[in-house]
């Protein structure tokens, strides 16, 4: 059957179908957070199928296909990858309304030119014409990113990487600027004293520094956020259950630092007033650098601990959380603005409850320096679908400035990713395209392609001071 991806897929109005082709479509690619692997990057790999894309480490097909009675074999196993691919293609049919199943009959239409539907009876199909076309050049990573006009995308990388994969691709041909992100997660994370202590030795290793103090375990993050810098590195993201802000002394951090270091496990309180304390820092840094900073919020990992036992973490066994959010983020903002060391901030909830909650508190920190300096970032993880960007923009709209917002991204591991940068501009399309034809706003396509476009590439480009390759 005939796939449903038309041109004007998702564009139910003359507005947004002007809005969209004659300014959005052709934008390039900003991609400022993803979890692409930077290695697959430098050697500007080549796939031997669409399964190898497509399934491996994509944790939201994976939920997917275990909710449609696919044994686990076939979703993260030893099964062949045709195996997995066909387990894939059967599921397909049952996603309808998931975005899921928007992501990808576009991806398919956008990067193979494939507008069938994929189910069982095309499986054989897709998976012969797709495995021939990977054989091409225009197919390796380098090809893809060209295919979707990424312009720069940014990877997440931890700060003992030696970053030598950016360094072979800033030296390389690849047509697309790739930049490191600084995600310090680890170094706070003291739920377990053996992980915490592994990790912090091989800070000590990278940076050079012997760690045995709070002090020092930030002087070899300094060392390591200078490294990052000299690369190219002009972001940092943090992911968190809230934005920890518990009271503490210097004192008080130094004795928890000496407890956990010397191997003894913390206390709810203790690893609280440390998170609280090294956010801090960590902020700061960013601040420093003259960077911007992401803090993604409230999702509840590793529901199930049988099979993260099994499987290990990132494999589909996390959601959404309910934390309170506002009054500790409140006051973390607040405490580094007070000392005018807040840095460019983007907030991300996945929790639809805190959308109004988040939409508002970015405008207690706007500070007339940068237009959009605090940013309510865009609908993340299970929210990344149609009802949720929908409500993000309009949310954000009613609450803040739309047309000051630094747009999409992909948060993805997979190079098929790309067209969600089309979903989004085509959704963002359709919500201004309604408003103007409803009557609540006038046609003024000056104004709104500039928004339009400013919001598809041009915000980000110049929020995050990218150049160009």
């Amino acid at each position: 059957m005939k796939s449903f991806v038309t041109d004007e897929f998702l564009l139910k109005t003359k507005t947004a179908q002007e809005l969209f082709h004659n300014f959005a479509e052709k934008q390039p690619i900003i991609d400022y957070h993803s979890h692409l692997i930077p290695q697959q990057i430098a050697e500007n790999k080549k796939f031997d199928n669409i399964a190898q894309i497509w399934l491996s480490g994509d944790h939201y097909k994976w939920r997917a296909m275990r909710a449609n009675g696919i044994n686990e074999r076939f979703v993260t196993g030893n099964a062949t990858d045709r195996e997995k691919f066909d387990a894939w293609a059967a599921t397909v049919p049952y996603t309808l309304r998931n975005p899921l199943y928007h992501w990808t009959h576009l991806e398919l239409k956008l990067y193979f030119g494939i507008d069938i539907l994929l189910n069982p009876e095309s499986a054989d199909e897709i998976y012969n014409r797709t495995a021939e076309m990977l054989k091409s050049d225009d197919f390796s990573v380098w090809g893809m990113m060209k295919k979707m006009n990424v312009e720069t995308a940014c990877t997440t990388d931890d700060p003992v990487d030696d970053l030598r994969y950016h360094k072979q691709i800033a030296a390389s041909a690849c047509p697309t600027k790739i930049l490191p992100t600084w995600r310090p997660d680890k170094a706070s994370d003291v739920t377990n004293a053996k992980t915490w202590n592994t990790y912090i030795d091989k800070l000590s290793e990278v940076s050079d520094i012997e760690i045995n103090s709070f002090k020092t375990m930030f002087d070899a993050l300094d060392h390591r956020i200078d490294y990052f810098h000299s690369v190219g590195c002009r972001l940092a993201d943090f992911g968190l259950d809230f934005l920890y802000s518990a009271d503490y002394t210097d004192a008080e951090i130094e004795n928890i630092f000496s407890k956990i270091r010397g191997g003894k496990e913390l206390n709810a309180d203790e690893i609280l007033k440390f998170r609280s304390a090294a956010l801090y820092r960590f902020a700061l840094q960013v601040h420093a650098k003259g960077w911007a900073q992401q803090f993604h919020a409230g999702p509840v990992r590793n529901n199930n601990t049988r099979l993260l036992t099994e499987l290990g973490p990132d494999t589909g066994f996390d959601s959404i959380g309910d934390f309170s959010q506002a009054l500790s983020m409140s006051k973390f903002l607040n405490k580094l603005d007070s000392s005018n060391q807040l840095a460019k901030t983007i907030l991300y909830n996945i929790n639809p409850a805190d959308n109004e909650v988040f939409a508002t508190m970015i405008g207690n920190f706007q500070d007339g320096s940068v237009p959009g300096k605090m940013q309510w970032g865009s609908a993340w993880w299970f929210l990344d679908q149609k009802d949720g960007i929908e409500k993000q923009l309009n949310c954000l709209s009613c609450h803040g400035l739309l047309s000051r917002f630094v747009g999409m991204l992909t948060d993805s591991r997979s190079f098929l990713s790309y067209p969600r940068h089309d979903y989004f501009r085509r959704i963002l399309c359709r919500v201004i395209g309604e408003w103007v034809e409803d009557g609540q706003f006038p046609a003024d396509m000056d104004t709104l392609g500039e928004i339009v476009t400013g919001i598809s590439h041009d915000n980000a480009k110049s929020y995050f001071g990218f150049a160009e390759k």
